[in-house]
């Protein structure tokens, strides 16, 4: 059997996913995981939902589950009882969500995944392309959703792929009566009084010049809808920021919201095994007390909230560079002098293009030493200004797979950006290791690995693969250390296509080229200056 499921404590979008979904798999039964939220719970009671034959959770043979249809949600921890058959070899997965990665997610065989304001609005958009009719019923529940997830379409994180969906769900015959009487529900004495809490109890907190807003509350027993009145909360007071704390009954409910870029809710929540967008997140904490979860969060906001970076701020100054004029080996000594991988070729203090270190080594082995570097530098060169945003800098490096951006000021250069100042910035961040949050850990607890055989089997050839075994297979007879390093590294992580292998050795680099090429019936080609080889194999 096929099941469409999707997170404990469903909302709306959870709800309108599972509708979609049944369209593209009209075979499936539809199962919540666990509870929903109250509105949900309500809508059910007033609607004819019940139509659609919603089956207990208790009524599913989890053995004859062969495809999981995941909407809404692709985390382990977030889909109840059926996290214990995610890791069965013969089961088939199937997501399509809106989230952002998070370290639990599910390996699907099918995976739609859209940074988008609504899943619904991920699985309309197939409903479309696949001409597949949409009852006006269908639409009013799916506008339910896609209404819901993006505040009426007032979220920062609405994008026009949503209004698109509402536009296509409108003509199905959605009725936007009914999505009014759910979204806009009036909140209950019960609500109204939490939510009064909330702005009593609110402190304004400035970190590294943003106002961050803390509010912390306290019930008995569990109040639904929690974010709404938090989001009414946002809006009453026009905050850019806020972190609501409610401890209900045995957990501490954490609700964030932001419009700035300098704070991602979704990674700040994160700490507490929680998730979400950038501008809005969640979680539920357990064992901790209102007050220590807020000293945490301030603690964790302290080393998070940074400004956000320009290319002024990321660049390296004064920025080495050549003359269009000057001869290869001038050139590349001067890479190997600065231990930089390429450099900005000038002309009248103008910027002509680029030279590399690949390419001057590949012209100073073919003799080429005495040739001016402007025969051979890439003249295809982009360049930002001072004020650039990381997401232009993001597009020259990453997207166009430039090694080098210069940064002008009214035509001049004033510094340049390498690939690995950008990825310092990305990655190398301090506020994402937990001594950040104080924490005394002992150092062997603290070195992390990752066993990336998946990903090697999943973007490698098999020749590769084989090749890279046997690398390590004569490291092993050497007793020598080999690593793959570089960009190969950096693509495989980020799941991005790439065959230029470099290997290190720890040890005499040509030696194991040569003793590896003579076994395979090859030979070697050596570079003593720069202790380098490559092995030429006659096959592909």
């Amino acid at each position: 059997m096929e099941v469409i499921t999707t997170h404990v404590n469903a909302d709306f979008d959870a709800m309108a996913s599972m509708i979609a979904a049944k369209k593209l798999y009209p075979d499936a039964v539809l199962v919540f995981p666990g509870s929903q939220e109250r509105t949900l719970r309500e809508f059910f009671v007033q609607s004819t939902i019940y139509l659609y034959d919603f089956k207990r959770l208790k009524d599913v043979d989890f053995n004859r589950i062969h495809r999981l249809i995941l909407v809404d949600t692709r985390q382990m921890s977030r889909i109840g009882k059926f996290e214990e058959i995610v890791s069965r070899p013969d089961l088939e997965i199937h997501v399509y969500d809106h989230h952002p990665d998070a370290q639990d997610d599910v390996k699907a065989q099918v995976s739609v995944v859209k940074p988008l304001g609504a899943t619904v609005t991920v699985l309309t958009q197939l409903i479309r392309e696949r001409g597949i009719a949409v009852t006006p019923e269908e639409a009013t529940i799916m506008s339910l959703g896609l209404f819901e997830d993006t505040g009426s379409f007032m979220f920062n994180s609405t994008t026009p792929e949503d209004f698109e969906a509402a536009a296509f769900l409108r003509r199905c015959g959605a009725d936007l009566n009914v999505v009014a009487d759910m979204v806009t529900q009036e909140l209950t004495a019960e609500q109204v009084n939490l939510l009064n809490e909330l702005i009593l109890s609110a402190r304004t907190y400035t970190i590294q010049g943003i106002d961050v807003c803390i509010a912390t509350v306290s019930v008995d027993r569990y109040v639904g809808d929690f974010a709404v009145l938090v989001h009414k909360f946002k809006d009453i007071h026009n905050l850019d920021v806020i972190f609501a704390l409610a401890r209900m009954e045995d957990r501490v409910y954490v609700v964030a919201r932001s419009r700035l870029p300098e704070v991602n809710v979704g990674a700040v929540v994160s700490y507490f095994g929680g998730g979400g967008h950038a501008t809005a997140a969640a979680a539920a904490v357990r064992d901790m007390t209102p007050n220590q979860v807020e000293d945490r969060l301030l603690e964790i906001l302290r080393s998070r909230i940074t400004p956000f970076p320009t290319a002024e701020t990321l660049m390296t100054s004064p920025a080495i560079t050549v003359n269009a004029d000057t001869s290869i080996g001038e050139a590349s000594q001067i890479l190997v002098r600065y231990n930089i991988n390429a450099v900005p070729v000038m002309e009248n203090e103008n910027i002509m293009g680029v030279i590399n270190r690949q390419i001057l080594e590949k012209a100073v082995f073919h003799g080429l030493q005495e040739q001016p570097v402007r025969e051979f530098m890439n003249v295809d060169v982009g360049a930002v200004g001072r004020e650039a945003t990381i997401m232009d800098i993001q597009t020259y490096l990453v997207e166009h797979q430039h090694r080098l951006l210069p940064v002008l000021d009214d035509g001049r250069l004033v510094g340049v950006i390498t690939r690995r100042d950008l990825l310092n910035f990305l990655v190398t961040d301090q506020s994402t290791q937990p001594k950040a949050l104080h924490e005394d850990l002992n150092d062997s607890q603290w070195p992390k690995r990752k066993n990336i055989a998946n990903i090697l089997t999943e973007m490698l050839p098999r020749s590769i693969l084989g090749l890279l075994r046997d690398f390590g297979n004569m490291a092993d007879r050497q007793h020598v250390k080999v690593y793959a390093i570089g960009g190969f590294v950096r693509d495989l992580l980020l799941r991005r296509s790439n065959l230029d292998i470099d290997i290190v050795v720890e040890g005499d680099g040509i030696e194991f080229a040569k003793a590896f090429a003579a076994e395979r019936n090859a030979r070697a080609r050596c570079h003593r200056k720069f202790n380098t080889a490559l092995p030429v194999f006659s096959h592909p």
